[in-house]
């Protein structure tokens, strides 16, 4: 086994005897000279503090007005803090690699990023499609829309995301830890996800492989599946609305919804949603910056940003604080 050790901008392999094990991974981060890893640490550093701020201001309005006491932000307050969680089991670790020291990261530790990272995701998919069929009730139910989604509903279907989520993601980060990495611990991306990961072992990782694209399939598929399900009785339902303002105001509130889910859905289809993890390394961390980095600064921008009654609680509270 090789250990790789940094010496200015090279890497020093040591032979360590006695060892079974990798103990401790390197993280590569950004490729490129100083000056570039500086600037994308000076623009990653950025969109972490928007999307924390943002999320959490939504979180705090969502809270305070109880005008926004309904299904639909209760769903928006629950992706806020999810994308919180999210970005923070990742991106201060991608800053840190901007120095030698900081792209040291222990075993355990990345076996662990890797779970919260996919616990996070799958969670995050369940609960678009959530968000989806929520709408579908709202439009094409209108008058029964109270009593289909209840509090009691909504904090059951919270509940069950989570649970789904945490099934779907342990078994295959579970099954990931098992593994022999006895060829290389320098890990070629950002932060400890499994295609790089699965490139490190040196025994077989068919099962891994197949059971982390089985696990994300599931989840990716079914939750998709219900959103574009849902959005096809929508669509069906607003055709049928005699007035263009009418129709209108009903694609407004759900293309901001569209918007995110086109974008991160065709990014984690892109990267987990295969048998074979053979596509290059560099297209591999481009397409991980989407789902990693612009989907969670997207949310609190088309979904409540844009929106007028956010926008009224938000100035309302700003003024409170101000007088």
């Amino acid at each position: 086994m090789h250990l790789f050790c940094f010496s200015n901008a090279d890497y020093e392999i040591k032979t360590l005897k006695n060892e079974s094990r990798v103990i401790e991974f390197v993280i590569l981060g950004f490729p490129g000279s100083p000056t570039i890893q500086y600037f994308f640490f000076l623009l990653l550093f950025i969109i972490y503090l928007v999307t924390i701020l943002s999320n959490f201001a939504i979180i705090a309005i969502i809270w305070v007005e109880k005008i926004l006491h309904t299904p639909m932000y209760f769903y928006l307050r629950n992706l806020s803090l999810l994308e919180v969680c999210y970005v923070t089991v990742t991106v201060p670790k991608v800053l840190a690699t901007i120095t030698q020291h900081g792209r040291s990261i222990l075993f355990s530790s990345c076996i662990m990023q890797l779970f919260f990272f996919f616990l996070f995701g799958s969670i995050e998919c369940i609960l678009l499609g959530i968000m989806a069929f929520d709408r579908y009730l709202a439009i094409c139910y209108p008058l029964r829309y109270s009593l289909l989604m209840s509090s009691y509903v909504c904090r059951n279907l919270s509940i069950c995301s989570c649970f789904f989520g945490f099934v779907m993601t342990f078994p295959p980060a579970m099954s990931i830890s098992q593994l022999s990495f006895c060829e290389s611990n320098i890990i070629n991306h950002f932060f400890c996800d499994a295609p790089p990961l699965l490139k490190l072992t040196c025994g077989n990782t068919i099962s891994s492989d197949l059971l982390g694209f089985i696990c994300s399939s599931i989840t990716i598929l079914t939750s998709c599946f219900f959103i574009l399900m849902s959005y096809f009785y929508i669509i069906k339902t607003v055709l049928k609305i005699p007035t263009a303002r009418g129709r209108k105001k009903v694609f407004s509130t759900s293309s901001s919804h569209l918007i995110v889910i086109a974008v991160y859905y065709s990014s984690v289809m892109f990267m987990y949603v295969r048998p074979k993890l053979n596509y290059t390394v560099a297209l591999n961390r481009v397409v991980a910056v989407f789902y990693t980095m612009i989907t969670p600064i997207l949310n609190p921008m088309v979904y409540c940003l844009r929106n007028k009654v956010v926008q009224e609680a938000f100035l309302k509270q700003l003024s409170l604080l101000i007088n």
